[in-house]
């Protein structure tokens, strides 16, 4: 009655979780502890995802179209495993992934997937069963397994083969049978932007390939503070630079990307790569460059060269990508 007093578009998981408070008391605020809990390690959910999670534990699929049918026993006897599996998948990502936020996915769904996964084992994972689940979660990542299509069905398809026994080889197979190929190509790369799935995978990349701030050489990070340090996306030609000769949306190309602090950005504004590289470069060397494969030729840092500066990049970040996520 709120939400609609507000006018607002009621979701799959608004109406899950009124059907579920109605018939279980107090309920609510339960779901509310939980999502603080992994608010405060890192994750900050919507409710939503705890609630399909909920449903995914007790039914074995992500649906919301069952819960009304469910009774609060079954839903009640789902909740303790289904917290478990989430802090699994969480605390997986964080200390075997490298991945510390949610921004950093592609969808949220995969921590459902990982949850179930671990919870099916009872948390016994053997150390090379590891490293597959690692290398299945990056590249459905990369590949955006649940942000194409549709996501439910997908991760659906994934809840049965968890359920079934299946391991990390048999989820990389199922994620082979819908993107074709595991490995990222440079054709790939082309018209993508900060939007991409594969962009987040560009961050972690770069991270893992020691890439600083141009000009305070702090290592790239989400979590810097103060307004100054804080992490940007960076245009390496400037939309300025292109303004005349090319469209915003080839601006904005992934290949043209890349992170910096925001004073670094803001001391940069709208020079050309061509101005501003070789005073970085003298100053601190090329190391941070090459760690986010940006070429360092200078015949592809003038804006007429921009085209082939993204043909020349595209092929590098592919490079790094496949080395990262080791395919």
């Amino acid at each position: 009655m709120r939400v609609n007093s507000l006018g607002a578009k009621l979701r799959g998981s608004d109406l899950a979780l009124a059907q579920i408070t109605a018939k279980w008391r107090n309920s609510l605020k339960i779901f509310e502890q939980f999502q603080q809990l992994c608010t405060k390690a890192g994750f900050e959910l919507d409710l939503g995802i705890h609630l399909r999670n909920l449903i995914a534990f007790a039914t074995g699929q992500s649906r919301f179209l069952t819960v009304g049918g469910l009774p609060p026993k079954t839903l009640q006897a789902a909740w303790k495993p289904a917290c478990d599996g989430m802090e699994f998948a969480t605390n997986f990502l964080r200390s075997n992934v490298g991945i510390d936020s949610p921004a950093l996915l592609s969808s949220p769904y995969v921590l459902i997937a990982l949850a179930l996964y671990g919870h099916q084992r009872d948390f016994n994972i053997g150390a090379d069963e590891m490293q597959r689940l690692r290398s299945w979660m990056l590249l459905a990542n990369a590949k955006g397994r649940y942000s194409r299509g549709s996501s439910e069905t997908l991760l659906d398809q994934d809840l049965s083969t968890i359920k079934q026994g299946g391991d990390a080889t048999d989820l990389l197979e199922r994620l082979r049978l819908q993107v074709g190929r595991l490995d990222i190509t440079p054709d790939e790369l082309v018209g993508r932007n900060q939007r991409s799935s594969v962009f987040k995978t560009m961050f972690l990349a770069f991270r893992e390939a020691g890439a600083k701030d141009w000009r305070s050489n702090l290592a790239i990070s989400l979590d810097h503070s103060g307004s100054q340090h804080r992490l940007q996306f960076h245009h390496i030609f400037p939309k300025a630079v292109l303004k005349a000769s090319h469209t915003s949306r080839e601006a904005d190309d992934i290949a043209n990307l890349s992170f910096i602090s925001g004073k670094t950005n803001r001391q940069i504004s709208d020079k050309a790569p061509a101005e501003y590289l070789p005073n970085y470069i003298k100053a601190n060397g090329s190391a941070a460059f090459l760690a986010q494969c940006i070429p360092m030729d200078a015949e592809f840092h003038r804006p007429e060269a921009y085209k082939r500066f993204l043909v020349k990049r595209r092929e590098l970040v592919a490079n790094r990508l496949n080395e990262f996520l080791g395919v």
